[in-house]
């Protein structure tokens, strides 16, 4: 029972995400709020409904760790599995935008999430200056746009627009309101099935709730940010299926986290995993995604494969520290002193590379060339 409740609440979720952000985006639309302002705010973070639903109902249902788990868990799925799937599949394409200003806002939004868990809880003064961040950060980037001159529409977002402008404005309005009753509903059953559940795998595994969360829910609520980034890469659409996964992992932090400790009586409790293991690879993770996103421009195969296989040994970790294995200390030594810092001085020198060749190709302003 506790499966099927499981697999019928990740469906519920997936829809409930698809059905609120269709009929909110449409009613915006329709009352008058520019299509770019609705495709940078309501399609943009519709992938972390989930993850949304999810955390906020673990929150005040009391399981802290299933919730933490969830966030954190979440965002290392994004960039190892998803960016490491989707270039797999196609090199994806990284705008300059986020190698300028989004990623290295992830970058440090992920080292101050570090610093407030110190106290081992995000207390709902933590959760009130993540939430502030996310509002300045989606007023700054409306702003930016309207003053770049960005008017060009994703396909939801233009989707969205030709459905507001077609067929009777009385059958329009009841369609997208049953739209946003039906999403709010299933994400309400799928995100209070799920956690249940989730519980129960916990108890009956003999594992901790934020072992769950980090894996089987993370993953779980993650479904939509791989669909679309998947999606998006056998279209050739690759810059899409890199925005999505920064964009995702900036609203899982200042939205999700943030609203989840405002709401959760008495903040959220960190546990000592999560604080020294789980929250540093996410911060890792994002600071180490800045040289592969720099290079070229581009997420090349080969550093998709190297992105996937590190999904699977931090997954492989959890499962062995969380069973006490005897193979746990030596695996992560080799990880620790071995693949890690070859990692990291390949990435080093790729990237000096590519800098160096880009100061080279670069002419000075004395140069004859520019004057």
């Amino acid at each position: 029972m506790s499966i099927f409740l499981f697999i019928v609440g990740l469906i519920l979720l997936v829809l409930g995400a698809e059905w609120l952000v269709r009929g909110a985006s449409r009613l915006a639309v329709m009352t008058g709020i520019s299509p770019l302002v609705v495709g940078l705010t309501v399609v943009a973070f519709g992938t972390s409904a989930p993850e949304f639903a999810v955390t906020i109902k673990a929150a005040l249902s009391g399981q802290a760790d299933l919730s933490v788990g969830n966030v954190i868990g979440s965002n290392i799925f994004n960039v190892l599995f998803i960016l490491g799937l989707s270039s797999i599949i196609t090199p994806l394409i990284v705008a300059r935008q986020l190698i300028r200003f989004d990623l290295p806002l992830v970058i440090g939004v992920s080292l101050m999430t570090f610093a407030m868990a110190f106290d081992r809880q995000f207390s709902a003064l933590d959760g009130t200056i993540l939430f502030a961040g996310l509002i300045i950060y989606t007023s700054g980037l409306i702003w930016f746009s309207r003053k770049k001159g960005i008017e060009a529409l994703s396909g939801e977002a233009a989707e969205v627009l030709a459905d507001a402008e077609s067929g009777p404005i009385g059958m329009k309005w009841l369609k997208n309101l049953a739209l946003v009753a039906g999403g709010m509903t299933m994400l309400a059953l799928g995100s209070s099935w799920l956690v249940e559940s989730s519980v129960v795998f916990a108890n009956y595994l003999g594992v901790s709730e934020v072992v769950i969360g980090l894996t089987i829910v993370s993953i779980g609520t993650s479904l939509p940010e791989v669909v679309t980034s998947v999606v998006a890469s056998l279209r050739n659409e690759r810059d899409i299926a890199v925005g999505n996964v920064v964009g995702s992992n900036l609203f899982n932090l200042l939205g999700v986290l943030g609203l989840a400790s405002i709401l959760a009586p008495g903040g959220i409790s960190v546990d000592e995993q999560v604080l020294w293991v789980d929250i540093p690879v996410m911060a890792l993770v994002a600071i180490a995604a800045f040289p592969i996103f720099y290079t070229r421009g581009t997420i090349s195969r080969a550093e998709g494969v190297l992105l996937f296989v590190y999904y699977l040994a931090y997954t492989m970790y959890i499962l062995l520290n969380a069973t006490g294995h005897a193979g746990r200390d030596p695996f992560a030594s080799a990880i620790l002193w071995g693949a890690l810092p070859l990692t990291a001085i390949g990435l080093v020198i790729q990237t000096g590379r590519q800098w160096y060749r880009g100061k080279i190709q670069t002419p000075e302003p004395s140069s004859p060339a520019l004057r």
